[in-house]
């Protein structure tokens, strides 16, 4: 409840920018893969694509993201 009286009270641009940075902290395992030239990068984003959005499936995203890539 305390959570909808604040969301209430923002305006547009506050609702905006709180919805980008979600976006991109909804993202973050999958630009970490790909700026650290994961081999799974691919599988990783569609780990965080589908399953991102259950709090176990973000946490899984991520560590797999932050582990060790092979180098080539």
């Amino acid at each position: 409840m305390l959570l909808l009286a604040f969301f209430q009270n923002l305006g547009a641009t506050e609702l905006i920018l709180i919805s980008i940075a979600a976006l991109l902290l909804y993202a973050l395992p999958a630009f970490i893969a790909f700026r650290r030239g994961h081999q799974n990068a691919a599988a990783i984003l569609a780990l965080n694509l589908l399953s991102g959005w259950t709090f176990l499936g973000w946490i899984a995203a991520l560590v797999w993201s932050l582990t060790a890539v092979e180098k080539r």
